[in-house]
Protein backbone atom coordinates (compact mmCIF):
# COMPACT_ATOMS: atom_id res chain seq x y z
CA UNK A 1 0.00 0.00 0.00
CA UNK A 2 1.01 3.59 -0.55
CA UNK A 3 2.53 5.68 2.24
CA UNK A 4 5.30 8.26 2.45
CA UNK A 5 8.84 7.01 3.07
CA UNK A 6 9.52 9.84 5.49
CA UNK A 7 7.54 12.78 6.88
CA UNK A 8 8.61 15.92 8.71
CA UNK A 9 5.82 15.68 11.32
CA UNK A 10 4.07 12.49 12.43
CA UNK A 11 0.70 14.09 13.25
CA UNK A 12 -1.42 16.49 11.20
CA UNK A 13 -4.47 18.62 11.81
CA UNK A 14 -7.64 17.47 10.08
CA UNK A 15 -7.90 20.59 7.90
CA UNK A 16 -10.96 21.59 5.89
CA UNK A 17 -12.38 20.23 2.69
CA UNK A 18 -13.67 23.44 1.14
CA UNK A 19 -13.17 24.45 -2.46
CA UNK A 20 -12.47 22.82 -5.78
CA UNK A 21 -9.27 21.13 -6.94
CA UNK A 22 -7.03 23.79 -8.47
CA UNK A 23 -4.38 21.35 -9.67
CA UNK A 24 -4.67 17.80 -10.92
CA UNK A 25 -8.05 18.60 -12.47
CA UNK A 26 -7.23 17.78 -16.11
CA UNK A 27 -6.58 14.45 -17.83
CA UNK A 28 -2.85 14.79 -18.47
CA UNK A 29 -1.43 11.34 -19.22
CA UNK A 30 -4.11 8.96 -20.50
CA UNK A 31 -7.24 9.14 -22.64
CA UNK A 32 -9.80 8.67 -19.85
CA UNK A 33 -9.83 9.74 -16.22
CA UNK A 34 -11.80 9.08 -13.02
CA UNK A 35 -12.84 12.45 -11.61
CA UNK A 36 -14.01 13.15 -8.04
CA UNK A 37 -17.38 14.89 -7.80
CA UNK A 38 -17.44 15.49 -4.03
CA UNK A 39 -14.78 16.13 -1.34
CA UNK A 40 -13.44 13.47 1.00
CA UNK A 41 -10.56 11.43 2.31
CA UNK A 42 -9.47 8.37 0.31
CA UNK A 43 -7.44 5.88 2.32
CA UNK A 44 -4.43 3.95 1.03
CA UNK A 45 -6.48 0.73 1.19
CA UNK A 46 -9.23 2.22 -0.98
CA UNK A 47 -6.67 3.44 -3.54
CA UNK A 48 -5.13 -0.04 -3.64
CA UNK A 49 -8.53 -1.73 -4.06
CA UNK A 50 -9.38 0.62 -6.95
CA UNK A 51 -5.97 0.05 -8.53
CA UNK A 52 -6.51 -3.72 -8.54
CA UNK A 53 -9.95 -3.37 -10.15
CA UNK A 54 -8.67 -1.03 -12.89
CA UNK A 55 -5.54 -3.08 -13.59
CA UNK A 56 -7.73 -6.17 -14.10
CA UNK A 57 -9.29 -4.43 -17.12
CA UNK A 58 -6.18 -2.64 -18.39
CA UNK A 59 -3.86 -5.69 -18.05
CA UNK A 60 -1.17 -5.86 -20.72
CA UNK A 61 -2.81 -3.77 -23.44
CA UNK A 62 -3.21 -0.46 -21.64
CA UNK A 63 -1.49 1.78 -19.13
CA UNK A 64 -2.73 3.20 -15.84
CA UNK A 65 -1.72 6.22 -13.75
CA UNK A 66 -2.59 6.90 -10.10
CA UNK A 67 -2.83 10.67 -9.65
CA UNK A 68 -3.43 10.80 -5.87
CA UNK A 69 -1.09 9.86 -3.03
CA UNK A 70 -2.00 9.28 0.65
CA UNK A 71 0.32 11.69 2.45
CA UNK A 72 -1.88 12.74 5.40
CA UNK A 73 -1.61 10.65 8.60
CA UNK A 74 -4.80 9.90 10.51
CA UNK A 75 -4.29 9.13 14.18
CA UNK A 76 -6.37 6.87 16.40
CA UNK A 77 -6.48 6.32 20.13
CA UNK A 78 -6.64 2.80 21.59
CA UNK A 79 -10.12 1.49 22.42
CA UNK A 80 -11.53 2.24 25.88
CA UNK A 81 -9.02 4.99 26.63
CA UNK A 82 -9.92 7.91 28.88
CA UNK A 83 -10.01 11.49 27.62
CA UNK A 84 -6.80 13.50 27.58
CA UNK A 85 -3.23 12.16 27.47
CA UNK A 86 -2.54 13.72 24.08
CA UNK A 87 -3.13 12.80 20.46
CA UNK A 88 -3.14 9.18 19.35
CA UNK A 89 -0.54 7.34 17.28
CA UNK A 90 -0.71 7.42 13.45
CA UNK A 91 -3.06 4.66 12.31
CA UNK A 92 -3.40 4.98 8.52
CA UNK A 93 -2.78 7.36 5.62
CA UNK A 94 -5.30 9.28 3.52
CA UNK A 95 -5.28 11.42 0.39
CA UNK A 96 -7.33 14.61 0.59
CA UNK A 97 -9.50 14.72 -2.54
CA UNK A 98 -11.44 17.81 -3.60
CA UNK A 99 -14.13 18.00 -6.29
CA UNK A 100 -12.65 18.07 -9.80
CA UNK A 101 -9.55 16.05 -8.94
CA UNK A 102 -8.53 13.37 -11.45
CA UNK A 103 -7.69 10.30 -9.36
CA UNK A 104 -6.91 7.63 -11.96
CA UNK A 105 -6.16 7.68 -15.69
CA UNK A 106 -6.03 4.93 -18.30
CA UNK A 107 -4.86 4.73 -21.88
CA UNK A 108 -4.86 2.03 -24.56
CA UNK A 109 -8.42 0.84 -23.87
CA UNK A 110 -11.71 1.74 -25.56
CA UNK A 111 -14.44 3.78 -23.88
CA UNK A 112 -16.60 0.79 -22.88
CA UNK A 113 -13.68 -0.90 -21.08
CA UNK A 114 -12.73 2.37 -19.37
CA UNK A 115 -16.34 2.91 -18.25
CA UNK A 116 -16.54 -0.60 -16.82
CA UNK A 117 -13.19 -0.27 -15.02
CA UNK A 118 -13.96 3.14 -13.54
CA UNK A 119 -17.50 2.13 -12.53
CA UNK A 120 -16.15 -0.81 -10.54
CA UNK A 121 -13.31 1.31 -9.11
CA UNK A 122 -15.80 4.00 -8.09
CA UNK A 123 -17.65 1.45 -5.97
CA UNK A 124 -14.47 0.97 -3.92
CA UNK A 125 -14.18 4.71 -3.17
CA UNK A 126 -16.08 6.69 -0.48
CA UNK A 127 -16.90 9.58 -2.86
CA UNK A 128 -18.94 10.04 -6.02
CA UNK A 129 -16.95 9.86 -9.24
CA UNK A 130 -17.38 10.40 -12.97
CA UNK A 131 -15.58 9.29 -16.13
CA UNK A 132 -14.00 12.12 -18.12
CA UNK A 133 -12.27 12.14 -21.52
CA UNK A 134 -9.14 13.98 -22.51
CA UNK A 135 -9.89 17.16 -24.41
CA UNK A 136 -8.05 17.54 -27.74
CA UNK A 137 -5.41 20.28 -27.69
Amino acid sequence: MLEPKKVKFRRHHRGHRRGMAMRGNKVSFGSYGLKAIEPGWVTARQIEASRIVISRVVRKIGKMWIRIFPDKPVTERPAETRMGKGKGAPDHWVAVVKPGRIMFEVDGVNREEAEAAFRDAGHKLPIKTRLVERRPL
